[in-house]
């Protein structure tokens, strides 16, 4: 895995934890692989707020259609590489 993914994923993970207020939980404890909806807890509204956040940290575009395809910080650090890669 790429440095840049690996970076990503605690940045991503910083976001998630600010954006959210979790508590107990660090960028550095947060298990990339949890599925983001089903063992955190995040809803609809919460992932649309962190695709902003991401959307405005990152300069890239989410589109709603790819928010399913965002289910673990590792997944949404693999979708930011590949965005700002590919230039889209």
């Amino acid at each position: 895995m790429s440095n840049d993914i690996l970076q990503n994923i605690t940045r991503i993970a910083e976001i998630i934890i600010n954006t959210l207020k979790l508590e107990d939980v660090t960028p550095q404890t947060f298990d990339a692989d949890l599925d983001l909806v089903d063992e955190v807890g995040i809803d609809s509204m919460d992932l649309a707020t962190i695709a902003l956040v991401l959307r405005d940290e990152y300069g890239i575009r989410i589109d709603e259609d790819d928010y399913p395809k965002l289910t673990t910080v590792r997944r949404i650090a693999e979708y930011i590489h590949t965005k700002l890669t590919s230039g889209k």
